[in-house]
């Protein structure tokens, strides 16, 4: 077969089926022509999920009569001075969104510029040009798209339900919303009830107020401002306290010099700050916005824009994680029951108890009455009442349930108050000047063991004692092999071992942090967490993972008794230990109940 040039409309439809994905690609691209043009409000309305019609209109600087004609043909912007691709400074760049969106739908665009008397308008047709005629508009731009794909019915076969598409295109442009607080957004269609987000202040206050309007009341009360920057790299934005995550990544927005993308470093990063504070499973929510010189970033790697490629990867990787630590080590006391009002929310009403309140008489382990005398009826009211108020009568107090202490009011006004008492033998209730605080023993030495090993370690290395006979652990073949293979990452640890026989390792040295440790129940934990490691994961990971390990089994196990000044002892290391809001799996330490809480819950407010 010969070699031919294309005609220009399927060169066009194939360009399509590259930026047009799905009506949400083809609202993206309408949606960053009105931010470029300096819009301070844009609307978006759908029909069918894009598919029937998408109306786009903005009050941005519009087109003259001669841009307007030039607009819809292959490869014209007006978005770049020159030729040089590593100075993008806007969203669009490439000259295909209109053309291509023309192609394979009914498109009509009506603009008007301010140096024009009136406004224009112009159709494309499945890649035919109508002539450009007066229209009446005030100002901006309002672009229709209708019947989209129905030049290329092939990819209509592959759109989702109407419904489907319509939250593609509502995630875009919260997207665009996020990164552009300063503009005012709607967005309705038949899918769905109008929305509105007006424009925010400047600065963090106005970001944040609009991260709300769209993450949730839940995202604004937990978000944690974050902030970093070095050699002409920023990074800001805001991060959930551990107490707010997700079951997959899709609650993480980052955004490049303004623009929306899916990142692969970046979202590495944010799993990398978080690895401290949430389970495996679990995600954090964040929006983060880095700004660098535009030569320092490649956006033209992806037809979409929806990806980038840094030239100083590492440095902006670093900063990253950085300004997140830095922000959660800061706000390291909010804990994951307490900070979104669940531990309140148990106790109410209505939660956990049947409708028309709870009855007692009904619970299992509550003993069936005695039947009445006989004579009850007898009693007179002042004779009842005297009775009933006997019933109170239980004597002198065997025992006081509140520890003997130190005075009250020395340490009460401390951050975790002062320790009250033990219950279940797991948990510890302390008083503070405005309510109490219950504190999951383990969890909280948990994180306190991890943050010394950690400290340690980047001090001089973990403190180790040798054991005056080693400890013989018997294991399979594999599991041996896995242990000695990472022996010198333990080591680091003060966990010295060897190889003694096919099935069997020797330990010769543990931690001193961990007093005396179950070094078979340590090793087996350690083998099978080893068993999950990529190997491509960084060393430092691997090291916080045998950490964690360690500290969990050199810390205070649930069903131990501890006393008075234990209890204390454990509520002041909380209160200096970096990060002490959760353990090193991501479960709170405590939860805190303030006083005004506890009154509303009883009618008292």
């Amino acid at each position: 077969m010969p070699v031919r040039q294309l005609p220009i409309q399927i060169v066009n439809r194939i360009a399509a089926g590259e930026v047009v994905e799905r009506p949400a690609s083809a609202v993206k691209e309408l949606v960053e022509n009105a931010i470029d043009a300096g819009a301070s409000r844009v609307d978006v309305f759908t029909e069918g999920g894009g598919r029937r019609r998408i109306a786009i209109t903005d009050d941005g600087a519009g087109m003259t009569h001669d841009d307007l004609a030039l607009s819809v043909d292959r490869h014209a912007t007006s978005k770049l001075d020159d030729e040089d691709l590593l100075r993008i400074r806007t969203l669009g760049f490439r000259g295909e969104a209109l053309p291509s969106i023309g192609a394979v739908s009914k498109l009509t665009i009506a603009t008007r510029h301010a140096s024009e008397p009136h406004a224009w308008t112009l159709s494309v047709d499945a890649g035919a040009k109508s002539d450009i005629v007066p229209a009446a508009l005030t100002a901006g731009t309002r672009v229709e798209v209708s019947d989209l794909f129905y030049a290329t019915p092939a990819r209509l076969k592959f759109l989702k339900t109407d419904r489907t598409e319509a939250e593609a295109v509502r995630e875009v442009v919260r997207r665009l919303a996020m990164a552009r607080p300063d503009i005012a957004f709607s967005l309705s269609g038949e899918e769905r009830a109008p929305v509105t987000w007006a424009a925010a202040l400047p600065g963090a206050p106005g970001r944040l107020t609009r991260l709300g309007d769209i993450l949730g009341a839940d995202f604004r009360a937990s978000a944690i401002e974050v902030r970093a920057e070095r050699d002409g790299v920023s990074v800001e934005g805001f991060a959930a306290a551990p107490s707010l995550t997700r079951a997959n990544a899709l609650g993480q927005y980052l955004f490049v010099n303004g623009r929306p993308v899916r990142d692969k470093l970046i979202l590495g990063a944010v799993r990398a700050a978080y690895a401290d504070y949430l389970p495996r499973d679990r995600h954090p929510v964040v929006a983060l916005f880095v700004t660098l010189d535009t030569q320092e970033v490649d956006a033209n790697v992806h037809p979409a824009k929806t990806e980038v490629r840094f030239r100083n990867a590492g440095l902006v990787r670093a900063l990253i994680v950085h300004a997140l630590k830095d922000g959660l080590a800061r706000e390291g006391k909010r804990t994951a029951a307490n900070s979104d009002g669940t531990a309140i929310m148990a106790f109410r009403p209505g939660s956990s108890i049947p409708r028309g309140g709870w009855d007692w008489r009904r619970s299992p382990n509550f003993p069936a009455a005695p039947a009445a005398p006989a004579y009850a009826n007898a009693f007179s009211s002042s004779t009842f009442a005297e009775a009933a108020q006997a019933a109170f009568d239980t004597g002198t107090p065997t025992a006081d349930v509140r520890y003997e202490q130190a005075p009250l009011s020395d340490l009460i006004d401390r951050p975790l108050g002062a320790a009250r008492t033990q219950i279940h033998e797991t948990y510890i209730v302390s008083q503070t000047r405005d309510g109490l605080v219950v504190v999951d023993q383990h969890a909280a030495h948990e994180r306190i063991v991890y943050e010394r090993l950690k400290a340690s370690l980047e001090r001089n290395g973990v403190q180790r004692q040798i054991l005056l006979i080693p400890e013989i652990v018997e294991m399979d073949e594999a599991t041996v092999e896995r242990l000695v293979a990472r022996a010198d990452e333990l080591e680091k640890f003060g966990l010295s071992i060897e190889s003694f026989g096919p099935g069997a390792v020797a330990v010769r040295e543990t931690p001193s942090l961990l007093g005396k440790a179950d070094a078979a129940s340590l090793l087996r934990d350690l083998a099978e967490h080893m068993a999950e490691w990529d190997e491509a994961l960084p060393l430092e990971r691997r090291l916080m993972h045998v950490a964690a390990t360690m500290a969990c089994h050199g810390s205070v196990r649930a069903g131990r008794i501890l006393k008075p000044e234990e209890m204390n002892a454990l509520l002041r290391e909380m209160e200096v230990t970096p990060n002490s809001g959760q353990c090193n799996h991501g479960r709170p330490t405590y939860v805190e109940l303030k006083l005004a809480d506890i009154e509303k819950l009883f009618g008292r407010r």
